[in-house]
Order: structure tokens, then sequence, then C-alpha cells
């Protein structure tokens, strides 16, 4: 068994792309189940139910475009810093990964660990220079 989780352990990431896209048509499926109840309590009592709700059935994840307009109302200042430290400590394990050489493979590893640190650096300067400026 560990010998096929050692061959086979980039499997985990589509797998994983799977159950994320499965768990997000679910909700949204009970997002818009949810719409539509409320839609039928409008018609049942006899009243024209408001155009934002009818608009709410269009969209596929409404959910995602609540929160991100949610969190753009509240201004708050995370948004973007959690990719800096995700992308941060992915090149902190794929750096840690290259330098013990795991699987005879720190060549691999270093070309990643790269990668993740080019991300966070992006990351970072997305966050710093992308901030909005008060208007005078």
């Amino acid at each position: 068994m560990f010998d096929f989780f050692n061959r086979y352990w980039w499997l985990l990431f589509p797998i994983a792309f799977f159950v994320y896209g499965a768990f997000q048509s679910w909700l949204s499926y009970r997002s818009n189940r949810a719409t539509l109840d409320l839609i039928k309590t409008y018609a049942t009592s006899g009243r024209e139910p408001p155009p934002e709700l009818l608009n709410r059935l269009g969209k596929r994840h409404n959910f995602d475009a609540d929160d991100a307009a949610e969190r753009s109302r509240q201004n708050s200042s995370y948004d973007g810093w959690y990719q800096v430290v995700l992308f941060g400590m992915l090149c902190v394990g794929f750096s840690y990964a290259a330098f013990a050489d795991i699987y005879g493979m720190g060549e691999a590893f270093t070309i990643v660990a790269f990668v993740m640190a080019a991300l966070s650096a992006a990351s970072l300067a997305q966050v710093l220079f992308s901030r909005k400026r008060p208007r005078d």
C-alpha cells in the first residue's frame, strides 16, 4: 500500500478537485432549491417575487458571489494575504523536500519551491500595490 501511495501520490490533487467541484455543485443545488421554495411561497400567497430573487436563480454559484460582495462591503484587510501565506508555506515545504531529497527528486522539488516562491511574491505585490486609495 505504501508503494502504491509513493507512485500515485499526485492523484490526491485531481481527486480533491473533483470532490470540491461536487461539493460546490451540491451547495449550488441547495441554494437554488431554497430560492425556488421561497418563490413558491410568494406564488401561493399571490404576490410577485422580487427581481433580485429571480436573478439569484441565474447564477451558478451564487453563494461565492454573495460572499465576495459581502467581503468587499466590509472592506476587510485580509483579502489576498491568505495566498501570500499559503504559497510561502508551500515554498518552505517544497524547499525542505528538496533539501532532504525526499523520494530522490530533489531537483524537481527545487523547481516547485521556486515556483511557489514566485507565486508568494506575486501575491504579496498584489496585496501591497492594489490597495484602494481613499478618495479626497
